[in-house]
């Protein structure tokens, strides 16, 4: 994926028979989607959208007529450009700009790489690969997305408190 572009979400699979489709949510919500008109460099038009109250929602796209249609866009991931979204305020990260970052202690002590982001409902939770990976045990481990553990970041490394490395 291009750094100038945002995943907001991802069809999971056909909704009903008219050709509507439902929606892994990526990013704020229904109202973040609801926000742009069309997404994957104009190849989908967003017709309606509205949520599954599950978590995620329920779309209409001008260019799906029928749950056929619907049904071969199942992992399509659905993308718009950076520069379309709101500026970020303070302390407020997209997840692309997260994955990738190379990740310290506050000691000073190169720990890996983000990996992913998840939200379980209370905070996100960044995923880091152990670099180099332990012979035994967990490649990954998991940090809350919070001050106590999340110290800062920028555009080359995140830093986390030494207690959540170990």
């Amino acid at each position: 994926m291009p750094a100038d572009t945002i995943e907001l979400a991802a069809i999971t699979g056909a909704h009903g028979v008219a050709g509507d489709v439902r929606l892994k949510l990526l990013g704020e919500g229904v109202d973040a989607l609801s926000a742009h008109d069309s997404f994957n460099d104009g190849a989908l038009t967003l017709k309606a959208i509205r949520s599954d109250n599950k978590g995620g929602a329920i779309a209409r796209f001008a260019e799906i007529a029928n749950r056929s249609e619907a049904e071969k866009l199942r992992g399509t991931v659905l993308t718009v450009p950076r520069a379309a979204l709101p500026p970020l305020g303070e302390g407020e990260y997209y997840h692309a700009d997260l994955i990738g970052l190379r990740v310290e202690t506050d000691a000073g002590k190169w720990v890996g790489e983000v990996v992913a982001l998840a939200n379980f409902g209370a905070t996100d939770i960044v995923e880091i690969r152990r670099e180099p990976p332990p012979a035994k045990g967990q490649t990954t481990f998991m940090v809350p997305m919070t001050r106590q553990a999340v110290l800062s970041w920028d555009e080359r490394r995140m830093v986390i408190a030494r207690a959540f490395a170990e």
